[in-house]
């Protein structure tokens, strides 16, 4: 592996300890938000996708990267956003949505079938609101516990 690529690779590494800052659990490569890193004559170049065009929590992305890569001693970069092609939920990994499930948000379903109770684990539940505590989730209630939870909406 040559030295270029073990800094990509480190990179990935350091990318991937920035947490979402809505969802902790999970960090920004997992959630796909992270779609490209370059190292090319000393300079780190980072692509981002924010899950919206207009994501409220797009300028924290940056400023968390920023601060990863400066207390990392990379000084030289720049963090390009990418609206093309959009971001989709296709991005996260099974083992990304089984993190959200077990922090007590249903991860996407294709065409937004099956809401899964991150709870009780049943499918019988029902949309309260289209709108959650963030713009990517919406608000259900488990019919069989009661409780409510956060669904992840399905975007493609």
């Amino acid at each position: 592996m040559t030295d270029i690529q073990n800094k990509i690779e480190h990179l990935w590494e350091l990318m991937d300890q920035v947490p979402d800052p809505e969802i902790p659990v999970i960090s920004l490569v997992e959630l796909g938000v992270v779609r490209e890193i370059h190292f090319k004559d000393e300079k780190v170049t980072v692509v981002i996708t924010p899950t919206y065009t207009g994501c409220p929590a797009k300028k924290l992305f940056v400023d968390l990267i920023e601060e990863k890569l400066t207390a990392n001693n990379f000084t030289n970069f720049e963090i390009i956003t990418k609206i093309h092609p959009v971001w989709t939920t296709d991005w996260m990994s099974e083992e990304t949505k089984a993190k959200l499930l077990k922090d007590g948000i249903s991860p996407p379903t294709i065409g937004d079938k099956e809401i899964v109770c991150p709870q009780c684990k049943s499918t019988n539940t029902k949309e309260i609101s289209q709108f959650g505590s963030v713009a990517c989730q919406s608000l259900y209630s488990c019919n069989d516990c009661k409780e409510p939870f956060n669904y992840f909406k399905c975007l493609r």
